[in-house]
């Protein structure tokens, strides 16, 4: 997309993602957030990849704010003054960011608003708000709630246009697939603890959640687990950010 065209496409970008202009402006971006009650649920799935297993109670024990979309390629626009996605639309969520990108654009994110940390999500509180009270391996009807390969026409789509999860977040599967904070170690749920895992305190990958808009059904489950090298970046990586008070 020309510059010139994007840069009108942006114009026009909050009339374009919908409900996100109602949310907060910070730093120029129209931010919206969906509060999460702690509370427990079962990690994993027993019959999944060996990363998957085995299926564990995991306690939640602090509510967070989550963002109801996926960033944006305007909101990333916005604050970093670049667009690196393939597929271009401002209403788009930002692809083609490496986990290190997502570093950059929080540490600028959290200097224009010091009332509030803005992070990744941890697995654990991905997946928790990606199952919103359920237990299988979708919650809802794939078709009706993810962009991924059957349906996508091999590209992204704008944020919010398929239905919500039970608790009101657009897009936890399918579209882009979400960098977390988390290293990743395969064998992590074996001895992780049971209350706010943090994740292995190192790692080589870190973990990205939710398939995209190129996984099938079987990569676009609640419970699924792949990882790459924090530097790498192509067009099936995105993200989403948590939004907590400073103190």
């Amino acid at each position: 997309m020309p510059v010139h065209y994007f840069r009108l496409a942006l114009a026009v970008a909050a009339a374009l993602v919908p409900a996100a202009a109602a949310g907060e402006s910070i730093a120029g971006l129209k931010l919206e957030f969906v509060h999460v009650e702690p509370g427990e649920f079962v990690m994993g799935s027993g019959s999944g990849m060996n990363s998957e297993q085995p299926p564990h109670k995991v306690r939640i024990s602090k509510g967070f704010d989550l963002g109801k979309y996926e960033v944006t390629q305007a909101q990333w626009q916005a604050l970093m003054g670049s667009n690196p996605s393939r597929f271009q639309a401002p209403e788009k969520p930002v692809d083609s960011i490496s986990w290190e990108d997502t570093r950059q654009f929080l540490a600028k994110l959290n200097n224009a608003d010091r009332a509030n940390h803005y992070r990744l999500p941890t697995e654990a509180e991905w997946e928790y708000a990606a199952r919103a009270g359920t237990s299988g391996d979708y919650p809802g009807e794939l078709d009706e709630i993810a962009w991924y390969f059957a349906n996508s026409n091999l590209e992204t789509h704008p944020v919010g246009r398929k239905k919500p999860n039970p608790w009101g977040l657009y897009d936890m599967l399918g579209n882009v697939w979400e960098w977390c904070q988390d290293w990743f170690n395969a064998d992590y749920y074996s001895a992780s603890p049971a209350v706010d895992p943090p994740g292995p305190a190192e790692g080589v990958n870190k973990v990205l959640r939710g398939g995209s808009w190129g996984a099938n059904a079987v990569y676009t489950r609640s419970s699924v687990r792949i990882s790459f090298f924090p530097g790498q970046k192509n067009s099936y990586f995105g993200f989403r950010i948590v939004r907590q008070r400073a103190r």
